[in-house]
């Protein structure tokens, strides 16, 4: 069976977990979440994830404990054992990352969510990025905000890990020179030109390979199991 571009960024989205082992993760997002649970599912089976609120739930969404938000701040958040995908309106060659609000601080020419959970999240635990529209508007020089920190800023803070960003396009790090953007597998059919064609800064490209395709049982699981009415063809068209 081949894979649509949804699933192909499904998988990339599983594989942020890779090698996390028992560590909790938050997947802010649709293609984070079926993510999260398909290598839950798959090849990171102690993965803690959570409802959001207050529960511990397997991968098909049974409860398996209690967590409420105030424990996971005192004994997660500050220790590194805990791993969230994060939007971003706005992400930086270095990792900077801005979901407060667009143009000037003073006078913003569009209010976003504010920084929310982004400056705790970055220097606490390892924090990723999910784009569904790979484009110059997000990908930037230099954000309007810092919301999330990035590598620039990130020094004295032993638990920042700014891991990794998926695009509908890619799948990117920062192992470039001076922890600067790096292009570390195109989707199949994407070009390394046309990744960067959409991005404002010049990306590392040195290395790059082909973002994996779902093996026959990841498909299985992520039409039968993970998300039988087809959500992620919505958020990532073919």
């Amino acid at each position: 069976m081949s894979a649509t571009r949804a699933e192909v960024a499904a998988v990339a989205c599983a594989e942020l977990f890779r090698g996390d082992g028992e560590i909790l993760v938050s997947p802010m997002g649709l293609l984070p979440s079926i993510g999260a649970r398909l290598a839950r599912l798959t090849f990171e089976p102690d993965l803690l994830l959570t409802n959001g609120e207050a529960y511990l739930v397997d991968a098909d969404g049974t409860i398996e404990g209690w967590q409420p938000f105030r424990k996971v701040l005192d004994t997660v958040v500050p220790h590194g054992k805990r791993h969230v995908v994060m939007g971003a309106n706005q992400v930086s060659r270095y990792g900077d990352q801005n979901i407060s609000a667009i143009g000037d601080h003073d006078r913003p020419v569009k209010q976003l969510l504010g920084v929310r959970g982004g400056p705790g999240n970055t220097v606490n635990h390892r924090t990723s990025y999910w784009v569904p529209r790979h484009g110059k508007r997000v990908f930037v020089s230099e954000v309007d905000i810092v919301s999330g920190v990035g590598y620039r800023q990130a020094k004295g803070f032993p638990f920042h890990d700014v891991h990794r960003v998926v695009t509908n396009l890619a799948v990117l790090d920062f192992g470039g020179p001076d922890h600067t953007m790096r292009l570390v597998s195109t989707h199949p059919g994407v070009s390394v030109d046309e990744v960067c064609a959409n991005t404002s800064f010049e990306l590392h490209t040195e290395g790059v390979t082909e973002t994996r395709e779902p093996t026959g049982e990841e498909l299985r699981l992520l039409r039968e199991v993970v998300d039988p009415k087809g959500h992620r063809e919505r958020e990532v068209p073919s």
